[in-house]
């Protein structure tokens, strides 16, 4: 899952070759992404403990948030985003959520956390929250309704 994640990552990334019919499949599958994302947010809270690091479902969630956040940098499909139901409530939820568990043990989520004597800490949550804050001020791009809900 993660890797047919990464390939839809680069498809959407690439906007140059993405023709109209492709971008018409990108949006009917971000309503699927964006259900599994609301779904499975809470899976990658699992990750502050050390045992739960290779977690399948949260890199799977991870690569979601990734995936979300390039379909709402993209015109076409920020619009049909931006209305989706829950999605903007779920992303605020999850970031106070991992921002409170960042605070309570180890903070894995953001860079400025993972840095201790010198050596950097690669772990797979790295910039989560950076993340989440991407895609809810993607959600909120001159969208009045959901900058009141924020």
């Amino acid at each position: 899952r993660v890797t047919l994640l990464e390939l839809m990552m680069v498809k959407v990334s690439d906007k140059n070759s993405v023709n109209s019919e492709e971008i018409n499949v990108l949006v009917r599958h971000a309503d699927f992404l964006a259900v599994c994302f609301q779904e499975k947010c809470g899976a990658v809270l699992k990750l502050t403990a050390a045992a739960d690091a290779e977690d399948e479902e949260a890199l799977v969630t991870i690569r979601l948030l990734d995936v979300l956040c390039e379909m709402t940098s993209n015109n076409s499909q920020l619009e049909h985003l931006q209305a989706f139901p829950g999605l903007l409530e779920t992303a605020v939820d999850t970031l106070r959520l991992t921002h409170l568990a960042g605070k309570q043990a180890v903070n894995i989520f953001t860079a400025t956390h993972a840095v201790t004597g010198g050596e950097e800490i690669s772990h797979p949550a790295m910039g989560f929250k950076s993340h989440l804050i991407r895609l809810i001020g993607n959600l909120c791009y001159k969208n009045k309704e959901n900058q009141d809900k924020v």
